[in-house]
């Protein structure tokens, strides 16, 4: 249970509710991160935006990675609820249930090249405490495997989403 009163689907704005029904056409109920977030209107949408443009749209980074980011960072950041999700959304966005366990027990379980491996460190180095000790080597060394600049940021910014929404969901206790 929440530690704050959550808005339900007849609080909402109509905004909120037009993004509501979908899911709840689709689930037949609203996660608790989505009430969270539709207390506030500037919140949830500034929230929906980098959901769908980090994580649903085709980007440069396929969706196994993003999604394994997604839950390496929630799991490293103890989020059982955005660990549970991402469970269910990796595999509606076509990954194995064996990739998702894999990665479930850590980056070297995955079955993936090195050079993905490598990117999956950065990720979770960035969305540690210890970010500031993130160097040009580092970048280097993801360059020198062919990664491009622009999927290292990406990789970076769905570690951050990450750490904003398991931040969230932790503060607030939800999935509790």
């Amino acid at each position: 249970m929440a530690y704050i009163k959550l808005c339900k689907y007849e609080d909402m704005t109509p905004q909120i509710k037009e993004k509501a029904d979908p899911v709840l056409e689709k689930t037949g109920k609203l996660g608790e991160i989505f009430e969270l977030l539709a207390l506030d209107k500037d919140l949830y949408f500034a929230t929906d935006m980098m959901v769908q443009n980090f994580l649903l749209k085709e980007t440069r980074l396929s969706y196994n990675t993003k999604e394994r980011i997604a839950l390496l960072v929630s799991i490293e950041n103890h989020c059982t609820m955005c660990v549970d999700v991402h469970k269910n959304i990796a595999k509606m966005l076509g990954m194995k249930e064996e990739q998702v366990e894999e990665t479930l027990h850590g980056i070297e379980a995955i079955n993936t090249d090195e050079k993905e491996k490598m990117l999956l460190r950065l990720a979770l180095k960035a969305a540690s405490k210890e970010s500031y000790k993130t160097t040009q080597e580092d970048i280097d060394a993801l360059k020198n495997v062919g990664w491009s600049e622009l999927e290292i940021l990406e990789a970076v910014r769905i570690a951050a989403y990450f750490n904003y929404i398991n931040t969230l969901s932790n503060v607030f206790g939800l999935g509790q």
